[in-house]
């Protein structure tokens, strides 16, 4: 599989503070060599000069002797005399020559057991001095004294001061080092503030700051860059501001923040009626009965504040029911979808939702309204099935609707919309135990694919399970593992087994995606941790999905995992992005690597000029900050054109390649 990008090779280059140590400490050792040279030097040339001057004196010294003091002709007399002064051992030779040069007396030595190393001798080579004196008897000449002197005391004294001057040195010259290290380290310690800020810039991280002072020409550049960073991240908090607005102009209704019309039927038609995404469940429609008499009464303000406090009520209902969604059709006319549910169950669910708004009315018609106008709650419950389109669905729940209103008082009722009859929730429950149970989950795959070269990027992995002898898809019974709290043995389940398949493949990429709610299950997260660090380097050829919806309702708890998973070396991304609901400024505070586009903004795309332009910003945003965007549910040529164009790094979709099966089912 081709590589989506080649790491970074390890930066060798060598760092300001050695290059100053080695260039500072280089001169400080330079001039301790030059200034011990000149010291060796200075006192090797004394050494030479008081050695020739001894020579000459004790030359003299022999000279005055043997002519006032002994007689020169007595060769006895002068040997004696030579040989005391000879014996002092400071000279190498002492003779007496006559005038015609021959050797009358005298005594000699080699210059051998110094005392100092061999090697210091050949590298000095102090001179032999000779020093002569005429030898006279009154007025007549009877010879010649001639004196070599020996260096062996001046080697000696050269050769102490050598050690001295050499340990005086790199005493000298380690104190010198260690204190410019030490100094050097307080200097840079801003430019090593100023390098992890320019790491955290290039992971487009703008939290941090330097503080550290130092020189002036230092303090600059640390101010330039703070200055820089703050413009970076205002203008990112800008972009994710335009963002939020964006969404919410796409998305929301204004009044309420439910989903808007368009919105709720675009992500409808996704999750129930497109092949990719179909899954059984069942639409509620609502509608209060009275409100345009209240609002025509009360005035625009108290039906506004009165359909606030009804939202409040939907959202808090949503909350409570896994992979459901709602929106605002008009007026005060509510829709809900609950993927996974059946008919008969979203009936009393329904039934406790038309009860709860009934008393948010009450309770806001008691609060002092002076509109005297009676409101009532109605609903009406359809499920959705094979073949029934969006326009359909709602008009059977529109149907059941009308037949609620008939009871005249709060009520919901059932539509028989020719859905398949499908299990009900204990009996989910049940099943979906009893096939985790058995470990009866197979791994399916589809390639996420490049937009640039058409390659596979990675391959994403669903599950499976096992359910009365059928194979049944994730979209299917996921919303209902998070309703019972099931999602996180599923999700540990297939995190193994795609672990194990990275062991056995080490050639493959593959991507997964978590429940909302399995950050927060007891012991699940600490188990994948545990699993992840185990993986070792395999995991870094895993995306993991964390749904945005994580972020939204356990921000805490989220991005603690997501900073864990992410020490781990898996590549991390935000899944089902744009249904969260949530600012995009969690980036600032998250290492991710991409963002998932869920579905409901890729269905019809190419018809849809605002959600266009709102994924063009998502996607320039998001590579300013070194994220790619991936999407899901490309079902058409038309839509993979336009994502293309707008810049999108990936996509899955049956148009891109269809789920296939990862091996045999392990259970027949």
């Amino acid at each position: 599989m081709q590589q989506e990008s080649q790491k970074s090779r390890p930066n060798r280059a060598v760092t300001l503070r050695t290059l100053l140590l080695i260039f500072t400490g280089g001169l400080v050792l330079l001039l301790l060599v030059v200034g011990m040279s000149i010291s060796f030097s200075r006192f090797h040339n004394y050494l030479v000069e008081e050695l020739e001057g001894r020579t000459r004196d004790a030359a003299t010294a022999i000279g005055l002797s043997l002519s006032n003091a002994i007689d020169a002709t007595d060769t006895v007399a002068v040997s004696s005399l030579i040989d005391s002064v000879f014996d002092s051992g400071e000279y190498l030779v002492v003779e007496l020559i006559d005038h015609d040069g021959s050797h009358v007396t005298g005594r000699s030595q080699t210059l051998t057991d110094l005392g100092v190393p061999l090697w210091f001798v050949r590298a000095v080579d102090l001179p032999r001095p000779v020093g002569t004196a005429a030898v006279m008897s009154g007025w007549q000449w009877l010879g010649e004294v001639r004196v070599v002197g020996h260096p062996g005391n001046a080697y000696r004294d050269l050769w102490r001061i050598t050690q001295w001057l050499t340990l005086a040195s790199v005493a000298i010259g380690m104190v010198a080092i260690l204190v410019l290290y030490f100094l050097l380290g307080r200097l840079l310690r801003p430019l090593r503030a100023l390098e992890r800020q320019a790491r955290a810039i290039g992971r487009r991280d703008f939290r941090m700051r330097t503080h550290v002072r130092s020189t002036r020409e230092v303090n600059e550049v640390t101010g330039a860059m703070n200055q820089m960073t703050d413009d970076l991240e205002q203008l990112f908090a800008g972009q994710a501001a335009l963002i939020a607005h964006l969404r919410k102009l796409n998305n929301e209704d204004a009044l309420t923040g439910l989903a808007s019309r368009n919105a709720f039927d675009q992500r409808l038609a996704v999750e129930a009626v497109t092949e990719e995404g179909r899954r059984p469940g069942a639409l509620i429609l609502v509608q209060i009965t009275g409100f345009a008499d209240f609002n025509q009464r009360a005035g625009r303000l108290e039906a506004d504040a009165l359909l606030v406090r009804l939202s409040k009520g939907l959202h808090g209902f949503v909350d409570s029911h896994a992979g459901s969604f709602a929106g605002r059709r008009s007026g005060a006319e509510f829709a809900v979808f609950i993927p996974g549910g059946a008919p008969a169950d979203a009936l009393i669910w329904g039934r406790e939702l038309v009860d709860a708004l009934q008393s948010i009315c009450v309770e806001f018609a008691g609060e002092g309204s002076d509109a005297l106008v009676e409101m009532t709650v109605h609903g009406g419950v359809a499920g959705s099935g094979e073949g029934i389109s969006v326009r359909t669905l709602f008009e059977y729940a529109d149907a059941a609707l009308r037949r609620a209103q008939t009871e005249g008082v709060p009520h919901c009722e059932l539509a028989d919309s020719g859905a398949d009859v499908h299990h009900g929730a204990e009996d989910w429950r049940r099943l979906l135990e009893h096939a985790l149970d058995r470990e009866a989950v197979w791994l399916w795959e589809q390639p996420v694919m490049a937009a640039a070269t058409g390659s596979p990027l990675y391959h994403q992995v669903f599950s499976r399970l096992l359910i009365e002898r059928d194979w049944v898809r994730g979209n299917v019974f996921a919303p209902l593992a998070e309703r019972f709290g099931l999602i996180g043995r599923l999700d540990l389940m297939v995190f193994q087994r795609a672990l194990q398949r990275l062991r056995e493949e080490p050639a493959t990429e593959i991507g997964l995606s978590l429940g909302a709610s399995t950050v927060v299950l007891p012991e699940v997260p600490e188990r994948i941790l545990e699993l992840a660090g185990a993986a070792g380097a395999d995991m870094r050829r895993l995306w993991i999905g964390v749904p945005e919806q994580a972020l939204h309702y356990h921000r805490l708890e989220a991005q603690t995992f997501i900073r864990q998973l992410r020490r781990t070396g898996a590549r991390l991304m935000v899944d089902r992005f744009g249904v969260g609901g949530i600012p995009f400024s969690y980036m600032k505070n998250l290492s991710i690597q991409a963002l998932r586009i869920d579905s409901s903004f890729i269905h019809g795309i190419d018809r849809h000029d605002e959600y266009r332009f709102y994924l063009e910003s998502v996607v320039t945003i998001a590579h300013g900050r070194g994220v790619k965007v991936f999407a899901a549910g490309v079902e058409t040529e038309s839509e993979w054109q336009v994502l293309q164009a707008i810049g999108i790094d990936g996509a899955t979709g049956y148009h891109l390649g269809r789920p296939g099966p990862v091996g045999d089912p392990p259970i027949g």
